[in-house]
């Protein structure tokens, strides 16, 4: 069953993905070095302490090994997202990673079309 998200909730989502996609073009840059990462999505809890940001990653086959990489610094990641929502959020939300692969399945579909 997939509840409707809050306002609050979708607010706090896009400032996540905000600040996430900036932590990776600044100071995670060494972490996804040589491949194109995109915040695809952020869903966050009704009480917004823990978010699950959706990846999206290109070129397809270094997918796994960034998403296991950006899992193992989520310290680091975590620390610097309370650096820049401190005076928003009463608590940094917890965050985990998963893999958006709806480009992928885009770029599949219009392969099987073309052949």
């Amino acid at each position: 069953m997939d509840r409707e998200e809050s306002t609050r909730q979708q607010k706090v989502g896009r400032q996540i993905q905000k600040d996430i996609s900036d932590i990776f073009l600044k100071e995670a840059r060494h972490l996804v070095q040589g491949v194109m990462v995109t915040v695809s999505k952020v869903r966050v809890s009704p009480d917004l302490t823990f978010a699950k940001v959706y990846l999206s990653i290109f070129p397809f086959d270094k997918g796994e090994t960034t998403l296991a990489t950006l899992k193992e610094n989520i310290p680091m990641i975590r620390y610097e997202l309370g650096k820049r929502v401190r005076n928003q959020l009463r608590t940094v939300p917890e965050v985990a990673f998963a893999l958006d692969d709806s480009l992928e399945y885009v770029d599949r579909i219009e392969k099987l079309i073309k052949a």
